[in-house]
């Protein structure tokens, strides 16, 4: 039987990757002379599964998750990220963000659902960069694989880090990493969320299932396929080439800002040195 080239390239050892990822946590943090890590938990998947590998990493008492909920924010919010302050004994820190971000719209009452959920999300990441100052720690990024190959996230809000440990690995991946790590089954079950508004869902806002695009962009993007490889493997027309344009048009998410060239050596393009360099 011809085994699926999809299923294939996204199957991985979770063992191995989490044994991995704990080196990769360990090494960089030093690396920068720190020895704690901030992670913002929201009681999903991407989050969760960080907030478990930060503390077989560092220790849980080297751990801080930041909970940070709006008004919105919903009770399987709230108690699944209890759920893993429980389960590791992390240290915790809860920051509710309503009032700054309601002082600041009541300047603009007609603003969109979209520029509110931006500006949740840039409120969350200024509280975790205040708060690694405070614990002497560097932000850990929870954004995934497929998030940041579709821009399915915010720009300076919760793409930004210091370092990402699971930015290799698609939605699908992080399952059955999180199944491995011992993640609570109601985390698991749950559909992927924001918390964006009420009643949203990263898949209903996207049009498409993790579980459809990750095989699409792990054949894409891992095994280079073309895109008459592609349809020719049963691909829709119409969701290749909007996935396609979706990673395209959101590279600039991707990458530092696209500084104008003057010298003979411009950063990113010809001082390309590890950000270890000299140590």
């Amino acid at each position: 039987m011809e085994r699926d080239p999809a299923k294939s390239a996204l199957a991985i050892n979770p063992e191995l990757v989490s044994s991995i990822l704990c080196r990769f946590i360990g090494t960089e943090l030093r690396r920068a002379g720190f020895r704690h890590a901030v992670v913002g938990l929201s009681g999903g998947i991407d989050s969760s599964v960080v907030t478990f590998l930060a503390a077989r990493a560092l220790g849980p008492e080297n751990v801080l998750a930041v909970t940070m909920p709006y008004k919105t924010s919903s009770e399987a919010t709230r108690s699944d990220s209890q759920a893993v302050l429980d389960h590791l004994g992390v240290r915790s820190l809860n920051v509710p963000i309503t009032d700054p971000i309601d002082a600041y719209f009541r300047q603009f009452p007609d603003a969109s659902r979209m520029r509110l959920a931006n500006k949740c999300a840039r409120e969350r990441m200024t509280v975790l960069y205040d708060q690694s100052a405070a614990f002497d720690a560097l932000v850990l990024g929870t954004s995934n694989k497929s998030e940041l190959l579709l821009g399915y996230g915010t720009q300076f809000g919760d793409m930004a880090s210091a370092v990402n440990p699971v930015g290799d690995l698609y939605k699908s991946q992080l399952y059955s990493l999180a199944g491995w790590l011992g993640v609570p089954e109601q985390i698991l079950h749950k559909a992927p969320t924001g918390d964006l508004w009420v009643g949203q869902t990263d898949e209903g806002e996207l049009g498409f299932s993790y579980a459809e695009v990750d095989r699409l962009l792990a054949l894409m993007v891992d095994c280079r396929w073309h895109r008459r490889d592609l349809l020719d493997h049963g691909f829709a027309p119409q969701f290749v080439d909007r996935v396609a344009q979706l990673v395209r048009r959101n590279h600039y998410k991707r990458r530092m800002p696209v500084i104008a060239k003057l010298s003979a050596r411009t950063m990113d393009r010809d001082f390309r040195y590890a950000r270890d360099w000299g140590t």
